[in-house]
């Protein structure tokens, strides 16, 4: 199966058509447009800093149902404690921008490039983009960012500067998508940290049928972002 090159034109080849590997096509633009339709159609960029954007759809799919959240004991001993005061998009640039400097367990650098950081930051202005922040006082302890689309929300990235703090955040988030009847939550990839969170591997397949549904329709009640 051949790797796509874009052209300026904003579209993409069908997702199911990606690599093993999960690569679907090369090139094209972060702007906001071509952005919305590659999550609308179950894709997503991921590249390093001096490569040309990569446009990716994996087959499994991590995903976690807003009803099915795991929350270990340990951790709701955290949350009781109310050690983090929680918000939305209070902060969203300080947010990407620690992300992008989190040391990460894979390796050197980061995928979350100067271009990448505008380009989120430009569908925050926007309304699509996300942000939930864990403080300590008027401290950025920790938090994470994605898009919204209808009922379905694509996490992008956490980090911590606090232990635990990212996990409150992200909690806080799933149990606010559930009362709002989200249908899903994208997590792209497979990490055990997200397995212990109650995520599920599906076929892609059935991501893209879950996914075409869910885009389509808006939350119920009132949503915090």
């Amino acid at each position: 199966m051949p790797v796509f090159t874009l052209s300026n034109k904003i579209s993409f080849p069908p997702a199911h058509l990606a690599i093993k590997e999960g690569l679907l096509a090369v090139g094209g633009d972060l702007s906001t447009e071509r952005l919305l339709l590659a999550y609308r159609s179950g894709i997503f960029p991921w590249y390093s800093s001096g490569d040309p954007i990569l446009w990716w759809s994996p087959d499994p799919r991590l995903v976690l149902y807003p009803d099915e959240l795991n929350i270990s004991k340990s951790l709701r001993k955290v949350i009781k404690k109310k050690n983090f005061r929680i918000t939305f998009d209070k902060a969203f640039e300080s947010v990407i921008q620690a992300c992008a400097e989190a040391k990460r367990s894979y390796g050197e650098g980061t995928w979350i490039t100067g271009e990448m950081k505008d380009a989120y930051c430009d569908l925050y202005r926007k309304g699509y983009a996300h942000s939930v922040e864990a403080w300590q006082g008027g401290t950025l302890a920790g938090g994470l960012y994605g898009i919204s689309i209808g009922r379905a929300f694509f996490g992008e990235s956490m980090f911590s500067r606090v232990s635990n703090a990212s996990k409150v955040a992200f909690v806080t988030l799933v149990e606010t998508l559930n009362r709002l009847r989200f249908k899903l939550i994208d997590c792209q990839v497979r990490t055990d940290h997200l397995i212990r969170f109650g995520a599920r591997e599906i076929p892609r397949k059935s991501f893209l049928e879950q996914l075409e549904k869910a885009i389509d329709r808006p939350p119920t009640g009132v949503c915090p972002f």
